[in-house]
């Protein structure tokens, strides 16, 4: 979604603008399962208001017929009824807002889990477009503004109206000429709040985003601490730190101006109109057409009714920060997946465990909003349990092709073919459970060993004896076993706790346990040192065994024992043969190797 600046603030914002109603009926259908309980808070609600109301009524009758007579035995009965009425009243409010309580947070809940939801199916590219802190602060805060509105703020508004209306006919059965009179001044509250409330949407906005950004810098700065403190760059990232929070600062400080100047204004409204009603109610008592208790329940009534018409009126003050909620919170919603399950009619499923044949037909993709093609034209094909090596310059797509046979996203042109199917004609879970993946960048999952070896499968679901198998086999149980708390040690990613090595042992059991026919190594040594990468590659034949393999690397040691190199340069497919028929044609694979520093690893398969 395109972005503009605030020349104002200069912080990022949308320029897609979505109004109240809007924002209501989108996340409206969130509420399902809830609505009866909302209509139950409405009830007590309403009950609430009448017995205050009617307690206002006992105490008018309380102050004539006990006070202003100075008779105790008038006391009793009223006061009595009175305190009923208050018990049962403060009951039926606590029922209500405790109800409301657990009804808000239960749509916070859904709200949250939905978008969440949908942020997983979206792809790579998406996440490198929007900022990670800022994606977490729409999971919070505009996910806290949306609640306000469509459930918090609709409870509020019947509330309200409720309590506005049972007042409102209450003093007109007191005196209808002087409620009346006092009723004008409620356009007047309204106008102010209409006055305030598009100054409040433009600082909202800006409020939500810098925020976000705010919330980016930190986790940012958290996650590059060591190139932070091996650069010292220490008072560089404080300064960009102290850069956004002055943004948030600023936007935080216009918005609580605002919201502080229309609290006052309405409160001089108010009592400039209790004032009048006083006034106009000592008149009234002077003529002998009310009493004392008529006055002073009429003033309670009309000081009762103005803070609902208040709550009524700042609700389009909700309304405003949910739109600018809305606007970043629909951004993700409204972003179309890259892939999808194929529609019923078209989908095929594997009746069984794939062979682990591969075939690729004249394919190309370019990546959204890029200018060149990352692929072009690639065919090729592999039998099952062939160990194929993917290398080229960087830039070359050999990485992109990992990214189409997974599905993260689909060729704009030919076709991807697992065992003779292709697989956009596949279930998305059938297909990616065929297929293993063990990227660049070890994935570590903050929870204990156990866990991150066992999160690999589901199906069924494997047994600790399992996982220590496939520990074995990784050759990791000896250093898991070392830990402090064996496998049920928490780690977490960039652990300083293991070297990357094992942390990629750890990878390889996950993959192990597993067990998929089809296996992707990106770049499997990157990263480790000549000896780290050594002692990976027994586990790494181990898990190639039997196995269709592309091992995608610049380590063209890596290359010698693979059954086939594909060598790819600007996404075409330039050379394909084996390490010494690729070395005797003196191409691009042979100059690659030249200029490659050789260490002589060995290969990840002996044959």
């Amino acid at each position: 979604m395109p972005r503009a600046t605030d020349p104002a603030a200069d912080v990022p914002i949308l320029t897609r603008h979505v109004g109240a109603a809007e924002a209501f009926r989108r996340f409206w259908p969130l509420t399902r399962g809830d609505r009866k309980w909302m209509l139950a808070i409405g009830l007590f609600a309403v009950i609430a208001a009448l017995a205050e109301t009617v307690a206002i009524l006992l105490f008018s009758r309380l102050t004539d017929g006990a006070l202003q007579k100075g008779s105790v035995s008038a006391f009793w009965t009223p006061a009595g009824q009175w305190l009923t009425v208050a018990v049962s009243g403060a009951l039926v409010g606590y029922l209500g807002n405790s109800l409301a309580a657990w009804t808000a947070e239960r749509f916070l809940l859904r709200l949250r889990a939905r978008v969440f939801a949908h942020l997983q199916t979206l792809p790579p590219h998406f996440f490198q477009r929007n900022r990670r802190g800022d994606l977490v602060e729409r999971l919070t805060g505009d996910v806290d503004a949306i609640e306000r509105l469509v459930v918090s703020g609709l409870l509020g508004a019947s509330t309200a109206l409720f309590s506005a209306l049972f007042y409102g006919a209450a003093a007109l059965w007191l005196r209808w000429e002087l409620a009346l009179a006092t009723f004008v001044a409620a356009p007047i509250f309204l106008g102010a709040t209409r006055r305030f409330t598009n100054r409040l949407r433009a600082v909202s906005r800006r409020v939500r985003a810098a925020d976000g950004a705010v919330t980016s810098v930190v986790e940012e700065a958290l996650g590059n601490v060591v190139l932070t403190q091996a650069y010292n760059r220490q008072r560089d990232e404080e300064a960009r730190l102290a850069r956004e929070a002055g943004r948030f600062l600023r936007a935080c400080v216009t918005s609580a101006r605002l919201n502080a100047l229309y609290g006052q204004v309405i409160e001089v409204l108010e009592t400039v109109c209790v004032l009048a009603v006083i006034g106009l109610g000592a008149w009234e008592i002077s003529r002998g057409r009310m009493t004392l208790g008529q006055l002073l329940a009429f003033a309670a009534f009309i000081g009762y009714l103005y803070p609902p018409i208040r709550s009524l009126g700042s609700l389009g003050l909700t309304a405003t920060a949910a739109t600018a909620a809305a606007d970043r919170l629909l951004e993700i919603l409204d972003a179309d997946p890259s892939v999808t399950d194929p529609p019923p009619w078209a989908t095929t499923r594997l009746a069984h465990r794939a062979r682990g044949a591969l075939q690729a037909d004249r394919v190309s993709f370019s990546y959204p909003n890029s200018l060149h093609r990352a692929l072009s034209s690639l065919s090729f094909a592999t039998g099952p349990g062939e160990f194929l090596v993917i290398t080229g310059p960087s830039g070359a797509g050999k990485s992109t092709l990992a990214a189409l046979l997974l599905r993260f996203y689909d060729p704009d042109a030919g076709t991807i073919r697992l065992d003779g199917v292709p697989v956009n004609r596949l279930p998305l879970a059938q297909l990616r459970s065929n297929i293993t993946l063990l990227p660049q960048q070890t994935l570590v999952l903050h929870d204990t060993v156990e866990h991150n070896i066992a999160c690999g499968r589901d199906d069924p679901a494997p047994t600790h004896d399992d996982v220590i198998r496939a520990a074995r086999a990784a050759d990791a149980d000896s250093f898991i076993t070392a830990l402090p708390d064996g496998y049920d040690t928490v780690i977490a990613p960039a652990t300083a706790g293991l070297s990357g090595g094992q942390l990629q042992r750890i990878a390889i059991a996950r993959a192990m346990l597993r067990d998929a026919p089809v296996l992707i190594l990106d770049e499997p040594t990157t990263g480790l040192d000549i000896l780290a990468a050594q002692r990976i590659l027994t586990p790494l034949r181990r898990l190639a065994e039997g196995r269709t393999t592309l091992v995608i690397t610049h380590d063209l040691d890596l290359a010698a024992d693979a059954d086939r190199v594909l060598v790819l340069n600007h996404g075409r497919l330039v050379e394909s043969g084996t390490h010494r028929q690729l070395l005797a044609r003196s191409g691009l694979y042979a100059t690659l190797f030249a200029a490659y520093p050789q260490t002589r690893n060995g290969a990840v398969r002996s044959r």
